[in-house]
């Protein structure tokens, strides 16, 4: 029955290259026009650091997510999704609540936002 109505549809046409490429580029210039947005009166030099910087705990997070849900789905065999020592066991980065990517995301429309994420990273260096 599935596949009648499947059969009935028309497939999309694929995009010829140079309407990719056209849409790429798109999306090329509007990602610039962002990072631009974003630094603002900042230097590029200095910008690089922060932009390196969210991508590795982007990174970190969506490592520490996948093995926290992993974690989650055997507390009954006796894991704790909330232990650093589960995750240094594996050698995943613990990442404390408040510095996960979902809080980050969540609190990035706050004007003090770059107080905050400098705050949290000095506090966890020391």
């Amino acid at each position: 029955m599935g596949s009648a109505s499947a059969a009935g549809r028309k497939a999309k046409p694929k995009p010829s290259a140079k309407q990719e490429k056209a849409a790429g580029g798109a999306l090329e210039a509007k990602l610039w026009q962002a990072a631009d947005a974003l630094r603002n009166n900042m230097d590029a030099a200095e910008y690089k650091h922060v932009v390196l910087g969210l991508i590795f705990l982007k990174y970190i997070s969506d490592a520490f997510v996948a093995q926290h849900k992993e974690l989650t789905a055997q507390v009954a065999e006796g894991a704790d999704p909330e232990d650093p020592d589960e995750y240094r066991a594996v050698n995943i980065f613990w990442v404390p609540q408040e510095a996960r990517w979902e809080h980050l995301k969540a609190s990035a429309p706050q004007p003090a936002i770059g107080r905050l994420g400098r705050r949290r990273h000095e506090r966890h260096r020391a």
